[in-house]
């Protein structure tokens, strides 16, 4: 199986250069022509795809290289470009920034030499003229196997100033596709994690996509776009699909109903390779589903953070899955055996989560049977016993706060306790991003082992929870997500 699905990717020299705006805005704008737009973010981006989602009237999806593998990208975006017309992919970073000491390995420019996609390089030409020929062409020749199709001028001053830019440009060699003006940014508002969700901002961001899709209207050239984008390579393989890869792994172990009494190793425990986990190999089996239990999954403002592919995998290994909101429900759905809570800003709505108190009884009741509750970051927050002096669900015997210091990158794990989600030894890769510390009490076991970039267990295992600060792709590891709807079965 192969796609030439059209398909532009949006980069940038460095972060600040207008990427979200013109890759937000382009979607849009294509969208309003009518095509069924596929929208990808490079990296572990939970907030763009929000705006992504908005722009397109469809599920904003990541692709990222180092939580998921070089191998999983084609199928992954294969998946979310299923049925589109055109797919459009905004970088990370700057073009050829990747994983910290890992060479270019999740830079945008893997991601681009992956899926055969042209470059459309986004230039902020504020402080620059003639300069920025030299720019282009060092991005363009740093990398042969990396094809920069046209640039897009950002923040450019005036007519006179555009002049000077498109005639230093002649020389480069690569066509200016976009040019938008200083004054006509589009406002998206940004706090202490980036970009403001838009479960938060609604109504503001409907506005704010659609001024930035009028403004790539008005500013780019979307014929020469769409025809750049028809340009892109092949990418071959079969599109990932959640019940195609839990079918082709055996059946995970069965879960231990009290999990999570074994002591931290100091040497991070066994490295196993996790067949049982693999999306790959095995005896292809379609087992009969018992029953199907409810998997309940955070959501609302307070926890935006949440891959497309965990809910569809959850669902393919047989679990009925509900969102809910916990800044308005007071209760878990109807006939809930696990919890999923995702990341997010808890710390922002740390009093109305707290004022919800038949809500946080009903986590801790749940949690308290021995129910599976999986807790990412901002879960992790809200299962602890207090967030910045306010009571959460007291579900972990830990006092969370918020810190000056923001604590971020990818994480090289391996699990050193038996979980809901993995067995100790299973390897997973991971990403960290908060400004938050907690302060351990005492009845858990710790989560993960950190190998890289700092030697440190972290995260908590108690019974059925498993809560830990690293954010994971189940994807990369769909045996989690069967391991999981099995223990719900079994709780």
């Amino acid at each position: 199986m192969s796609s030439s699905v059209p398909r532009l990717v949006i980069a940038a020299p460095s972060s600040g250069s207008g990427k979200t705006t013109v890759a937000t805005g382009l979607m849009a704008a294509f969208a309003a022509r009518g095509l069924a737009v596929s929208a990808h973010k490079v990296g572990p981006d939970y907030i763009d795809p929000g705006y992504h989602a908005l722009a397109t009237g469809r599920v904003g999806r990541n692709l990222d290289a180092y939580l998921c593998g070089p191998e999983l990208i084609g199928p992954l975006f294969l998946h979310g470009a299923r049925g589109c017309d055109i797919a459009v992919v905004e970088g990370v970073m700057g073009l050829y920034d990747g994983a910290a000491g890992e060479g270019e390995l999740a830079s945008t420019a893997h991601v681009a030499k992956l899926l055969r996609a042209p470059v459309v390089l986004v230039v902020d030409a504020s402080s620059q003229s003639r300069s920025v020929a030299a720019l282009v062409h060092g991005f363009a020749s740093w990398d042969p196997q990396v094809r920069v199709g046209g640039v897009i001028l950002n923040k450019v001053a005036s007519d006179r100033h555009e002049e000077l830019l498109r005639e230093a440009l002649d020389s480069a060699g690569v066509p200016v596709l976009g040019v938008l003006r200083r004054v006509a940014q589009v406002d998206t508002p940004s706090r202490h994690l980036g970009l403001v969700p838009v479960a938060e901002r609604r109504g503001e961001a409907v506005e704010a996509v659609a001024a930035m899709a009028a403004q790539v209207a008005a500013g780019c050239d979307l014929d020469a776009l769409h025809g750049l984008a028809r340009g892109a390579g092949v990418v071959s393989g079969a599109a990932w699909d959640a019940a195609e890869v839990l079918a082709s792994s055996p059946p995970p172990p069965l879960p231990v109903p009290n999990l999570g009494a074994a002591p931290p190793d100091p040497r991070f425990g066994p490295e196993r390779a996790s067949s049982s986990d693999s999306p790959r190999g095995g005896t292809p089996r379609r087992a009969e589903i018992p029953d199907k239990p409810v998997v309940a999954i955070a959501g609302g403002p307070a926890f935006t953070f949440s891959y497309a592919e965990h809910a569809e995998l959850l669902t393919a290994a047989g679990a009925e899955v509900v969102p809910f909101d916990p800044l308005r429900d007071e209760q878990l759905p109807d006939g809930t055996r696990g919890l999923v809570i995702g990341g997010g800003f808890p710390e922002v709505y740390a009093a109305e989560l707290s004022g919800n108190e038949p809500l946080r009884r009903a986590v801790a009741a749940l949690a308290g049977r021995g129910a599976p509750v999986a807790a990412e970051c901002a879960g992790l927050l809200y299962l602890c016993r207090e967030l910045d002096g306010l009571p959460m669900c007291g579900v972990l015997d830990v006092s969370a706060r918020m810190s000056e210091r923001l604590t971020l990158g990818y994480r090289d794990a391996v699990a050193v306790s038996d979980s809901v989600l993995a067995p100790a030894g299973t390897r997973m890769r991971a990403h960290e991003f908060h400004r938050t510390v907690v302060e351990p009490g005492s009845g858990t076991a710790p989560a993960w082992g950190v190998r890289a970039p700092l030697r440190r267990v972290e995260g908590f295992v108690q019974q059925g929870v498993h809560a830990s600060y690293l954010h994971t792709h189940w994807a990369a590891q769909p045996g989690v997500a069967r391991r999981f709807v099995e223990r719900c079965r079994t709780s």
